[in-house]
Formats: C-alpha cells, structure tokens, sequence
C-alpha cells in the first residue's frame, strides 16, 4: 500500500482510498511526499493520524496491516499465475525506500480476477511476522485490480547467497531523491524476485501500510523466502535504516494459508 516512488511507495505506500490510489493507479506509486511521515518521533506511526485528514482510517479500521502471522485456517487458495514480462529499470527513491516502477502489460491472475502489476518496493526488516519471525526484508509486489482493489503479493527475504537480481538494483540506486531514475539499457523481469515456489502463500484483507493505509488491499504473502547476501542487506539499510510499520491488530480476521 505515497504519491510515489524505490516498491517503492512517496509517502502514503500500499494500503493500498487513496488520494495517494489515484497517484499509484496513474502508474506512479502508493506514498504521499516523503516529508509528510516517518517511522520515528513526531512524524512516526503513532502520529500519522494527526498529519492527514484522510488518515483518520486508523483510529477506526479494522483491517490495517502488516498483522503477526501465527494462527491460519488452510484453505484450498487459487494459484497466483504470474504473468511478468520485461521492462526498463525505472527507479525512485522516496525518501523512504527504493520503488520500482513497472511497464505496462504485467499482470497476475488469481482466479478469473485479474491485477496489473505497477510497481514493487522493500521493507526493512519484513513488516509481515511469521511464527515470531522477522524476516531481515521484505519485497512488495503492488497490482491494481478492478473498482480500486489493490493485490500485493508480499515476497520475504533472508540473508544468504548473493542475489544477482538485487545487486542489478542496488546498483542503480537513484542519488537523487524524489526523482525517477531511468536505465533504458537495463531491463528487468519481476519474476527474478519470486521464490521457486510461488503456490505455497498466506492471504488476508488488509490495507497499505503506509498513509493513508486504505483498506483495500488483498495480501498474498509467499510462503518461501529468496535469500540476498549479508551486503546486500547492509547496503539497503544503510540508506534505509527503518522501513516497517508496526504489528497491527487482527480484529478477528482469518488468515488462509493454501494446503
């Protein structure tokens, strides 16, 4: 779930109302201006409320993310077919992550409901926790479906190996902030940042976790993480030393998790 920018979202990311939809469905983002929250003091997660009129959704929704992942119901879920294709490396940093814009004609199907994929962006650590497990990151893979729905699928990262994908990235981080940044030369294919196994995941309803965290997001969170390389993760966090909003409560929800 900003009015966009490095997955990632400007300031208000994929919770994907939004001021900030109307932003991210033009193909921008999901953040609103970068100067606007924060993740520490006066500007943090405990006073977004008080900077936005359009934020007042987090006193009274029932459905806000990230949640704590422990109890689920297994259910048999529909198979997420990806349909990724390539496109030019188009990159901003909104002064709280990295975002990937993607082309056009990039989709998912999840059922007969289809989502085009816009952009995709990291968190540090994982917001999602699963099991008591915070994963050293997490990848969000934002798609805009019908009447203003919102699937993002959620990929959780690990140190580990090298990952070649992300050392492409992390290569042509933008130096300018609040710019898009565009590499006409390099093309890059989202399925690069997919685990093996894309049929293992969890899913609930939720909302972008950024300003103004709307409540129409469609979680699908994958089950096996990918791994990158200690320096990977160090590089990213030296630039973005906090990118996660806290736990949210469940409010009864049932999270599914495929058999």
């Amino acid at each position: 779930m900003k009015t966009f920018k490095f997955i990632i979202l400007t300031s208000g990311f994929l919770s994907l109302s939004f001021i900030a939809a109307a932003s991210l469905f033009a193909g921008v983002g999901e953040h609103i201006p970068p100067d606007h929250w924060d993740y520490e003091g006066e500007r943090g997660p405990d006073h977004w409320v008080e900077l936005k009129r359009e934020n007042c959704k987090f006193k009274t929704g029932e459905m806000q993310s990230p949640i704590g992942i422990s109890v689920t119901e297994r259910a048999k879920l529909d198979d997420i077919i990806f349909h990724y294709y390539p496109t030019s490396l188009r990159t901003i940093n909104n002064g709280h992550t990295i975002q990937v814009n993607y082309g056009r004609g990039s989709s998912i199907y999840i059922g007969h409901k289809k989502y085009d994929l816009i952009q995709f962006h990291f968190h540090t650590p994982s917001e999602h926790v699963i099991h008591g497990k915070h994963y050293d990151m997490e990848a969000h893979l934002v798609h805009k479906g019908a009447h203003g729905k919102l699937a993002v699928v959620a990929v959780l990262m690990e140190k580990g190996k090298e990952n070649d994908f992300i050392k492409t990235l992390w290569s042509n981080f933008p130096k300018e902030q609040g710019k898009e940044h565009v590499v006409a030369d390099i093309k890059i294919n989202a399925h690069q940042l997919l685990p093996k196994n894309t049929n293992a995941y969890y899913n609930y309803t939720g909302s972008l976790t950024t300003p103004p965290c709307s409540e129409i997001v469609n979680w699908l969170i994958l089950k096996t993480p990918i791994e990158v390389s200690i320096a990977e993760v160090k590089k990213f966090t030296s630039i973005f030393k906090w990118y996660a909003r806290p736990i949210q409560h469940q409010h009864g929800r049932v999270v599914k998790e495929s058999e």
